[in-house]
């Protein structure tokens, strides 16, 4: 078994796929598992990474059975990962890789959520739209100030995850990229420990972005909310996810 499975959610990247893919295989030292989650058997990512994994057999495609979107396909690779640790990255290439090793070592000394941040000293955002920016580095700030976060960049999907926590608490998001903040929150209410180490995000310049900012800013800020509020236990973690799913 692999230290960390590295999980990766892609839509019809094509060959984009490649240098983020040589980028992380150069870049990881930690031996690992990399698992690129499609949506559909038909997604244009899987050509071009079966031609990679002849050379790296640690890389493979795998197909989500659990619907469309960014959400369900990383949900269907944490379930698929075979690790104690878990990273996950986006196909992009905005994420700086040479993090992932740091990220693995903090989840081994018993942090549940490791972020990598762009809002930390040391860190850095270039590129993006200025209002995901704005609103991106707001939610972050404020979640560390008033909620004791344990990071600066909660909203950032790029981080490495406790496995056992994350089985444990469960992932409730079925739409966008806001599992990040979703487990980082629930790490909070639960008072279990958060790390962050910096990072610099370079904004995309092949292929197009599948962020939809404006669909997705009520589903983060159900779990920006819910960073607030008194220690809970996993069962009232679960009974309160429970309600909120009976209620919709």
């Amino acid at each position: 078994m692999s230290r960390v499975s590295i999980i990766i959610p892609a839509y019809n990247e094509g060959d984009h796929i490649i240098v983020g893919l040589e980028r992380i295989v150069a870049a990881v030292t930690t031996d690992a598992e990399i698992l690129v989650v499609v949506d559909t058997a038909d997604d244009t990512t899987i050509a071009p990474v079966e031609r990679f994994s002849q050379d790296h057999p640690q890389v493979r495609a795998v197909v989500s059975s659990y619907g469309r979107g960014p959400a369900h396909a990383i949900r269907f690779g944490i379930d698929t990962a075979t690790s104690a640790t878990l990273v996950v990255t986006m196909a992009d290439g905005c994420d700086d890789p040479r993090q992932i090793d740091e990220l693995v070592l903090l989840v081994e000394r018993g942090v549940v959520v490791a972020a990598a941040s762009r809002y930390m000293a040391g860190g850095q955002q270039v590129g993006a739209p200025r209002l995901k920016r704005f609103l991106s580095r707001l939610a972050g700030r404020s979640l560390h100030t008033l909620a004791n976060a344990g990071t600066r960049d909660a909203t950032n999907s790029y981080k490495a995850y406790n496995a056992s926590f994350v089985k444990s608490v469960g992932i409730d998001s079925r739409d966008g990229f806001e599992i990040g903040l979703e487990l980082t929150a629930k790490a909070r209410r639960l008072r279990l420990p958060v790390a962050e180490i910096p990072t610099i995000w370079l904004d995309r310049t092949d292929g197009t972005s599948n962020f939809r900012i404006a669909a997705w800013i009520p589903k983060y800020f159900r779990w920006y909310r819910f960073a607030f509020g008194p220690r809970l236990t996993v069962e009232e973690i679960t009974a309160k996810m429970n309600r909120s799913t009976t209620e919709r």
